[in-house]
Formats: C-alpha cells, structure tokens, sequence
C-alpha cells in the first residue's frame, strides 16, 4: 500500500510537470479589434498575445527625423497598397526614434490594415510558427524585433537571414520585417576582421569575417540611419516639444535663454543629445514650470 501511494504521488508529480510544459489554450486574435500583437515563448513552442494598447504616439510627435519618416513611411504605404515594398534595417545611436517610428507608423495606418507582431531577437528562430498564423489573414503585418544584435551562428540570425534571402524560408506577401539595431550590420565589428581584407587589381575584397556580417544587413532592402542630434538641432527639438506638452498640460512656457541652457546641461550629463534626451529634458522642464506656477495657466 505504501508503495502505492509513494507511485502514486510520482505520477501526480510527472504530470503536474508535463501539464506545466503543455502549450497553454490560445483563444485566436481578434485582429479587427487588436493592432498589435507580441509572439510569447512557452516551452517549446509559443503563440501570439495580443497587446491591449499601443503607446499613442505620432507620426507628427517624432521630430528631427524628417527624412527618415519619410522614407520609411513611403515604403510602408507601398506595402499597404499591395505594391512591391522592402524589408527595413532601421539602425544607428540609442533613443533616435527608431522603435516610436514603428509604432506611429501603426498609430497612423491600423485603420488600413496595417499591424505589427513584435518579436524578441532570440524567438525570431519561430518566425516560421509566427507567419503561420498571420499569413491567411486580410491585413497586412509588419513583423518587428527591437534593438537587435547577433553573434555570428546564433539560430535567430540564420532564420532570420533565410526570411530575408527567401532561398530556405520566405515570408509570405502580407509580411514585412522591420528592425532596429544600434549596429549597421546587426553583428559586433573587430579591429581583426580587416585582416581578411585583400586588394586586387587595386580594389580591396573583405575577408570571410566582414562578408559574413554584411550578408546579413545586406539582405534589407532599405537601411535607414538615425544619427545624433547637432546641438542646435537639439535644442530645436527640445523647443518644439515644450511646447507641446506644455499646451497638452493646459499652460504656456517661454522658451528663453535659462531653458535653453538647461536643455544643455542635461544633455551633457546624460551625454547625449537625441530625441529621447529632448523629450526627458521637456517633460522635466515643463511639468517643474508649471507645477510651481511660473507660467500663467489658460
């Protein structure tokens, strides 16, 4: 009997243990109702969970990145309207509005179709599980993996380098990737890849170490670069949203030398002068103005 029971309690506990690794019950997304949604990796599988509510940023709140939002919202219109569009790298410094571009882009365009599924870099390797799901549906996805980075070999970045190329797995036509990265190639660089590098008939060929790592950022068919901020263009940015938040927070604010030169100071000690920088110093600023009355409230 007592060998029973000790059996019996094993067996509860292998099934308490195989129950947790079981696929949990997706309902399918409404994708009328949800714009977005985000791939959640559950054991040896995943499924799709829609997010509840995108920050409601603006096409018109990204500012200093003109042409960026240009190209990149041209190429997504493209992709809208059933014509030829291409996969984007969007790459360059930290807080320069690459990501918020993705999410204005949906902000602006959900109510023609448009949605995005975001994906961790490490669980791009399900991207075929992701399509799947996505690929009978009548919209029009934009599959987008943040601040990405690889080591050459890792299995998200040979999944993702087939997506791209189409030669083993290809996306199907109501999918595009967009991706974000600090690195242009998406790999760390070395000061010992260049010693591959050969010069022949006076034009230098890249050792295997770079070709590697520019086939991959190679496969995008558009890089968009995202660049520091001049100080004066900085300082153009920070103005601008000034005074847009302070008129969102129902006030004025003067923009005179003592903001200017606050706005400078903190990008220095943040070291650093981007949209993000910009937006920090302005929403210090103006909610410290205004909450100490300084500025006549209308």
């Amino acid at each position: 009997m007592e060998m029973d029971r000790e059996l019996q309690e094993q067996l509860k506990r292998v099934l308490t243990t195989l129950e947790s690794l079981m696929p949990r019950p997706v309902v399918p997304i409404d994708w009328a109702a949800s714009h977005a949604a985000s791939w959640r990796r559950h054991s040896f599988a995943g499924y799709l969970e829609p997010v509840p509510e995108v920050e409601g940023i603006h096409l018109d709140d990204l500012l200093g990145i003109e042409q960026q939002k240009a190209v990149v919202e041209e190429n997504t219109r493209q992709f809208l309207a059933g014509l030829p569009a291409n996969n984007i790298l969007l790459w360059g410094t930290r807080g320069t509005g690459k990501s918020s571009l993705v999410r204005a882009l949906l902000h602006a365009y959900a109510p023609e179709g448009l949605r995005v599924v975001q994906v961790d870099k490490d669980d791009l390797i399900h991207l075929p599980d992701i399509v799947d799901q996505i690929k009978r549906q009548p919209y029009r996805y934009i599959i987008f993996s943040d601040d990405v980075s690889f080591e050459v070999g890792e299995s998200s970045y040979k999944m993702l380098k087939s997506a791209l190329d189409g030669s083993v797995y290809a996306t199907p036509a109501n999918t595009l990737i967009y991706i974000t990265s600090n690195r242009r190639h998406l790999l760390p660089e070395y000061e010992t890849d260049n010693r591959g590098a050969m010069l022949v008939n006076n034009e230098i060929h890249h050792g295997e170490s770079v070709e590697e790592k520019i086939s991959l950022s190679g496969r995008f068919g558009l890089w968009v670069s995202f660049h520091p901020f001049s100080q004066d263009q900085y300082l153009e940015v920070v103005r601008q949203w000034v005074a847009k938040l302070a008129a969102v927070s129902g006030g004025t604010l003067p923009w005179d030398r003592e903001a200017e030169l606050a706005a400078i100071e903190w990008s220095r000690q943040k070291g650093d002068a981007s949209g993000r920088i910009a937006w920090q110093f302005a929403s210090h600023w103006v909610g410290k103005r205004l909450l100490a009355g300084a500025a006549p409230v209308s």
